[in-house]
């Protein structure tokens, strides 16, 4: 069973695109869509795709202004 982390524990700054669906609660599949769309951005380090955490968090903000603009 996880932990929560404590202070000494170093947070990961970035998350391969499967963690950062994850953590999204979306799916693998989903991700790529949202990521080809340019609403969820990601970086390239050599041949690999990643997020940055802050990232998810505009990702989710953007997602929370569209929730509010369908009201």
């Amino acid at each position: 069973m996880a932990t929560a982390p404590d202070a000494s524990t170093p947070q990961r700054r970035m998350h391969r695109v499967e963690v950062a669906a994850e953590l999204l609660d979306v799916g693998r599949s989903t991700a790529y869509v949202e990521i080809r769309l340019g609403r969820l951005r990601t970086v390239r380090v050599g041949r690999r795709r990643l997020i940055p955490t802050e990232y998810i968090d505009e990702y989710v903000e953007l997602l929370k202004r569209e929730a509010d603009t369908t009201r």
